[in-house]
């Protein structure tokens, strides 16, 4: 499977829980998660999608240790079983 598929499966998951996945693009600042998952409720969270067995990049790594010091939630998704239960404990 790839990464493209996983991706669109999570956008589709999260639009059927009332929520949205935009792709996340931060020019200047490289590593940043793929996507975030806002949810109703305020609900926020980032995900980094891969395809599977794939790891996140030393880079990506040190971006999701900072957004998780700041206090947000960051996902590695690499497999579309994963995504119930990444939306289940948001």
């Amino acid at each position: 499977m790839k990464e493209t598929e996983i991706e669109k499966k999570l956008v589709r998951t999260v639009k059927t829980k009332g929520g949205i996945a935009p792709k996340f693009v931060s020019p200047g600042m490289a590593g940043m998660p793929d996507r975030l998952v806002l949810l109703p409720g305020g609900v926020f969270a980032f995900a980094e999608l891969k395809a599977p067995g794939m790891k996140p990049r030393p880079l990506q790594l040190a971006r999701h240790r900072m957004l998780m010091s700041l206090g947000f939630k960051v996902y590695v998704i690499d497999g579309i079983e994963q995504i119930d239960e990444v939306l289940n404990e948001l």
